[in-house]
């Protein structure tokens, strides 16, 4: 009999669990807490456990973690993770560190079906969703591993203050494993995270934005990367099922539950493409007084498939200057980890694509209506 991943558990999920073989519901916080908060694998540590369950869960459970394939540690800080999740499938997380927070970036599938085309993760194309206990493996790795490296950041012991499903694969596309994730996360007797310091990215899935903020509502980025359907078409294949207004639309209802009172966009900066001082302009019609928001200019960080190239630092800063101008609240992301490809947009990890994405994405010149001026 396969033995059950209880990583694969929120809270509400082990007490069914538990009372499944015959035990109560303080058991199952108590085993939960041994779980998250202590990172404790082996059922015999677990000492104020009544033997009788201990010997049911060696019997018939396990914590499993997912299996290293490899660690590069970056220069900055940064560390990256290669995890194997079986059948030739692996996906990356990585951990950033900064004065005032330690941050992990977690992966929800082996690949990715949306395809964007700056994104090499899409370019891999798609293999699986992962399951929540693949999910929730990978920030119990790390923080107990960087825990036992002397990285914890306050008294409580904890390292990871921030998570942010921005890794491989669209979370939204995986809802039913993303959600038991968010609230093994949040919950007080696991990873206590507050929902202001959990954020899942999402390339525009409306329905499910809308089914998050009834189930989970926490802070939500939405990778836009182009001011009108036209282009966002090309470079976000979505937009063609799910275009801007009704994104615009399931953003602002998605505000009434969110735990922050402004919507973050991504704006990944394409030299020749999205970076125009018009571009901007036209970004500021869409959004000012009708979503409000932050915008995160991030730098393109280049891979040969794709065809594109990284704006020029000065037009990054110009496209800001408008923003800024206007009153939208702008910040240019910094570059982390890139020496180890660690950084937006180029995690890779190895997947056996099912989609044909080499075959389907393709190098051709993506056409803009609106040229930069020089």
């Amino acid at each position: 009999m396969t033995a059950t991943n209880l990583l694969g558990f929120d809270l509400e999920g082990l007490v069914a669990y538990c009372e499944g073989l015959g035990e109560k519901r303080f058991r199952a916080v108590q085993l939960f807490r041994w779980i998250h908060q202590r990172g404790v694998a082996d059922f015999a540590q677990m000492s104020d456990l009544a033997k009788s369950l201990r010997d049911k869960l060696a019997q018939n459970a396990e914590v499993s973690a997912l299996r290293v394939l490899s660690e590069q540690r970056s220069a900055d800080g940064t560390i990256k993770w290669l995890f194997d999740v079986g059948n030739g499938d692996a996906v990356e997380s990585v951990y950033i560190p900064e004065d005032d927070r330690a941050t992990l970036c977690i992966s929800s599938q082996a690949g990715c079906a949306v395809g964007c085309r700056f994104c090499s993760t899409g370019h891999q194309g798609f293999s699986r969703n992962l399951s929540t206990a693949e999910i929730v493996a990978q920030l119990w790795f790390v923080e107990h591993l960087l825990r036992g490296e002397g990285k914890a950041r306050d008294q409580s012991g904890r390292v990871i203050s921030n998570i942010v499903m921005m890794g491989m694969g669209e979370p939204l596309q995986n809802y039913a494993a993303l959600v038991p994730a968010l609230r093994t996360f949040l919950d007080d007797h696991g990873y206590g995270l507050s929902r202001r310091r959990v954020t899942v990215s999402t390339s525009g899935v409306v329905p499910m934005i809308d089914r998050l903020r009834e189930d989970c509502p926490v802070a939500l980025a939405v990778s836009l990367h182009a001011p009108d359907d036209a282009l966002r078409d090309q470079l976000v294949p979505l937009n063609k099922k799910y275009p801007i207004a009704e994104l615009l639309q399931s953003c602002q209802r998605y505000l009434e539950a969110a735990p922050r009172d402004f919507i973050t966009f991504e704006y990944c900066m394409l030299d020749g493409v999205n970076d125009a001082p018009e571009q901007a302009e036209q970004l500021v019609k869409l959004l000012k007084g009708k979503v409000p928001c932050k915008l995160n200019l991030i730098p393109f960080n280049p891979f040969p498939a794709s065809g594109l190239k990284r704006s020029p630092r000065e037009r990054v800063l110009a496209f800001a200057e408008v923003l800024i101008r206007a009153g939208i609240v702008t910040t240019v992301r910094k570059t982390r980890g890139d020496d180890i490809d660690a950084a937006c947009g180029q995690l890779a990890g190895e997947v056996q694509d099912r989609t044909r994405a080499e075959q389907r994405m393709t190098r051709a010149p993506v056409v803009v209506h609106r040229r930069p001026s020089s």
